[in-house]
């Protein structure tokens, strides 16, 4: 009898401990945990809430350069989201109109901004180099703000540059008579006939959707007159791998990266061929009909998505566009952005100046 009692109770003390093991991962299955982690730099929990490292400019961390050349100022061109735009302009001022490039930065749609000090000091060198007025703005970002909000982003500043050509402003944003204010030359200063948009990664794919959008000449944004695109390997993806991708991975960059970018940018539930990713897609609309401004095309040899951005490259040389192609050998992901008073960038700054004062006109 005592022994049956002792065995009893061993097993109910047993029983309890288990019960209390299965309550606890219960608990615990039921806390928030990670779904989504670009490096510890943005995570994405079970119950969808965001959590974004405070630098999150992490694949390069550089120093602002010290230029004296080129001066810039902010400006808020979306109230409604509170978006800001870097206006740079070379020194010392001069009467006569500059042309104007339009800069749309990377960062895979999740990170970046025109404070970041490699997208800074590049503003700066484009300026300087190419003797233009440089326009960058922020845009949205994903996850908190999935695609198609930085293209909408990237409009709507367009939007807000030709109310300035103009004079009008019913978007809201910084009127005309807020700009640089006893200094009314810097806006008169652009000259708005002599438009280029210069995409860099995830920024050079907005410049895509932006070419198919605008057309030819920009009519929607008259007086503004887009007459060309640079494309610094526009980043977009698909669900068939290409050799270059199913290679070795970069320094500082691999295929899970760019999936984890996607996977966080793309609407829920969309794949890597979604129209905002593939260009030429099977979901996408063809381009056979779309008319599209002159597009210079420069990717590093040694990219992972090289082969994609050539691939994009030929399928629109074979829809008779008027696209440039150009590989710098050797090079990685960034290496124009990252190190632009290089040697080799200087070489690549003379074949952007060349393409875009040849479409100026």
């Amino acid at each position: 009898m005592f022994h049956w009692l002792s065995l009893h109770f061993h097993t109910l003390i047993f029983l309890h401990f288990l019960l209390l093991l299965i309550l606890q991962k219960t608990q615990m299955a039921s806390l928030p945990h990670v779904v989504e982690d670009l490096g510890g730099v943005i995570q994405i929990f079970s119950d969808g809430s965001i959590r974004r490292h405070k630098l999150n400019d992490f694949i390069i961390m550089s120093v602002v350069k010290a230029d004296n050349s080129v001066t810039w100022k902010d400006y808020c061109y979306n109230k409604l989201h509170d978006l800001y735009l870097r206006i740079y302009k070379p020194i010392p001022t001069t009467t006569t109109k500059l042309p104007v490039i339009y800069y749309l930065h990377g960062g895979g749609f999740c990170v970046g901004a025109f404070e970041r000090a490699k997208y800074h000091n590049f503003c700066l060198r484009v300026s300087e180099a190419l003797h233009v007025i440089v326009v960058a703005p922020n845009l949205r970002l994903a996850p908190e703000h999935r695609l198609p909000a930085a293209m909408d982003d990237a409009l709507v500043a367009l939007k807000w540059l030709q109310e300035l050509a103009t004079r009008t402003n019913p978007n809201g944003g910084q009127t005309f008579d807020d700009m640089w204010v006893g200094d009314h030359d810097v806006v008169d200063g652009f000259d708005f006939d002599r438009f280029c948009i210069f995409g860099d990664s995830s920024g050079g794919n907005i410049a895509h959707h932006l070419a198919v959008r605008l057309g030819p000449g920009s009519l929607e944004l008259t007086p503004v007159k887009v007459r060309g695109y640079v494309m610094l390997t526009p980043f977009f993806g698909g669900m068939e791998r290409t050799k270059s991708e199913e290679g070795l991975p970069e320094k500082a960059l691999n295929v899970d990266v760019l999936d984890t970018f996607w996977r966080m940018a793309l609407p829920v539930g969309k794949t890597l061929d979604h129209p905002f990713a593939n260009p030429f897609g099977p979901e996408s609309p063809s381009l056979e009909l779309v008319k599209l401004d002159p597009i210079l095309l420069v990717v590093g040899g040694d990219e992972i998505m090289k082969d994609r951005v050539k691939l994009y490259a030929e399928e629109l040389k074979k829809l008779q566009k008027t696209i440039h192609y150009v590989e710098i050998e050797g090079k990685q992901h960034g290496f124009l952005t990252n190190e632009p008073y290089s040697d080799v960038s200087d070489s690549v700054f003379n074949l952007i100046k060349d393409f875009v004062f040849k479409h100026f006109g």
